[in-house]
Formats: structure tokens, C-alpha cells, sequence
């Protein structure tokens, strides 16, 4: 499992970003005392950080560079700030990545992974979720089950790999829209409907029978024992 560290005052922000991460198989951990961010990314050691530029006491910009004397850890800064000199003075700190807020986490999970890949040379598999011995792979949206290799549509892939994240909770049909929505298709409540229908059906004749289960009036949830 690999340790992110988060280094984002705003709470809420660092929450999202946390749930996100540990969706992935991640292990996330943020940083609460902003006086002594090189202790706590000493004692963890991690394999990223995630770090804004505005934080209390000492700047992002800063702490960039003590983290730099010790360390090659992949750095990704976020910000509010989208104006080319913060974004040149930010890589010439040594950060490896730059997201403008406010951000669209896949956007945010992409660029992780991609750092990952490049720094720890993880091979094409790494990233997959897994749940009741099936394994969603992120890399080709296919789904393997006892050695079979299921191909998914996008809104099938879409809608398993929301609820993989969230393994074991409820996830609200608004919610899954929303991701949906993100794939440029316009999704009503029918369409999901239909499409949570035909994802069960290919699931089924795949042998992975009632692994969605349906939350009457929330949602649906996808349980493992």
C-alpha cells in the first residue's frame, strides 16, 4: 500500500482528497500541525505529497524545498493560484506536478498514479480494485473474474468502478450521475436505471450474482463478505 501525505489547511479539501486516495488502495495521511511538516513527513516516510502553496506559519513553497535537502519523494502542489509564475516557480522548487483548484479528483488520481508509475517503475497492473475475487483494471476498464476477462462499456466501467471506491457504503444515484456526467453522456434517472440493469446482467453471466444491491430510495451499494 502506498503512503500519500497530505499537506492542505483546508479541512474539507484534504478530507476529499483522503476518501479519494483510500478508494484507490491508497493510505493517505494528512498533516495537522503545520510547525513541524518535516518531522511528520520524516517519521512517515511517504511515497507522495500532495501539498498546497497557502498554508499557515511557512508556505508550501518552503517546505518544498527542506523536503528536497532530504528527499526525491514526488511532490504534486495544488492551488488556487492558476497564474503561470506561481506554476514555474512551483517546478523550479522541485515540485513534479502542478493542479490548479478547484480540481476534478480523477484528475487528481490520474496524476498520482502517473507519478507513481514513473518513480517507482509499478507495472501496468498495480492499479486495480478488487472485490469478491473479481479485479477491475483501471488501465484497460475490463473486469477479471476466475481468469475470464470481461470487456465493460464506458457507463458500465463508470458505474462499478464508483462503487468498487466505495466498497461496502451506499452510493447515492445522485452520486453516480454525477460520475456518469463526467463522460460527456447526459444521464437521467431512466438511463442510470437501465444501466445499472445492464451492468448486473453482464456481471451475472460472468457468475457474480447480486454483488450490486439496490438501496431503495438512497442507492446502491456494492457488498463483500
Amino acid at each position: 500500500m502506498y503512503k500519500i501525505i497530505i499537506i492542505e489547511d483546508d479541512k474539507g479539501i484534504a478530507d476529499g482528497i483522503s476518501e479519494c486516495l483510500a478508494g484507490w488502495g491508497m493510505e493517505p495521511r494528512q498533516i495537522m500541525d503545520f510547525r513541524h511538516v518535516m518531522e511528520e513527513i520524516e517519521a512517515y516516510q511517504p511515497h507522495l505529497v500532495i501539498m498546497d502553496i497557502t498554508l499557515p506559519y511557512m508556505g508550501g513553497y518552503h517546505w518544498c524545498q527542506e523536503i528536497r535537502k532530504i528527499s526525491s519523494v514526488p511532490i504534486i502542489f495544488i492551488s488556487s493560484a492558476t497564474d503561470n509564475m506561481n506554476i514555474i516557480m512551483a517546478m523550479n522548487m522541485g515540485a513534479d506536478d502542478y493542479i490548479p483548484k478547484p480540481f476534478d479528483q480523477n484528475v487528481l488520481i490520474a496524476k498520482v498514479q502517473a507519478l507513481l508509475r514513473r518513480t517507482y517503475d509499478f507495472n501496468q497492473n498495480t492499479f486495480t480494485l478488487k472485490a469478491a475475487a473479481a479485479v477491475l483494471n483501471t488501465e484497460d476498464n475490463t473486469l477479471t473474474y476466475k481468469d475470464k476477462k470481461i470487456v465493460l462499456s464506458r457507463n458500465e466501467y463508470r458505474i462499478l468502478l464508483t462503487l468498487m471506491q466505495n466498497k461496502n457504503k451506499v452510493v447515492s444515484r445522485e452520486k453516480l450521475m454525477e460520475e456518469l456526467w463526467a463522460t460527456d453522456s447526459f444521464v437521467d434517472e431512466n438511463t442510470l436505471t437501465v444501466n445499472v440493469g445492464r451492468l448486473r446482467k453482464t456481471l451475472e453471466e460472468a457468475g457474480l450474482r447480486d454483488l450490486i444491491k439496490t438501496r431503495f430510495g438512497v442507492g446502491y451499494i456494492l457488498e463483500e463478505e
